[in-house]
């Protein structure tokens, strides 16, 4: 159980570090897709000198991972499954 408690004690810390994530993945994917391999940041997996290539598949696995960043803060900052309250009847 500590390991649940630890899970719900930083949930809204994953979730914005999620958020940050997929942002910056999403934005590495658009420099894969808009940038030859040449132009590269000498950091980023794929980079060769004097390569016109553009690295399309690094930028889909990049979006692909962002999204699920997402999701992932989608689904864990919504209420709690114990949060819901019953209707009340008039």
């Amino acid at each position: 159980m500590a390991a649940k408690d630890a899970f719900v004690r930083y949930r809204k810390l994953l979730v914005a570090l999620a958020v940050v994530l997929g942002i910056a993945l999403v934005a590495i994917a658009a420099v894969y897709w808009a940038e030859p391999a040449r132009s590269l940041p000498s950091f980023f997996p794929g980079h060769e000198a004097g390569s016109s290539h553009h690295h399309v598949k690094h930028g889909i696995a990049s979006l692909l991972v962002g999204l699920a960043c997402f999701a992932f803060a989608w689904f864990n900052s919504g209420p709690k499954k114990g949060a819901a309250q019953a209707p009340e009847v008039d």
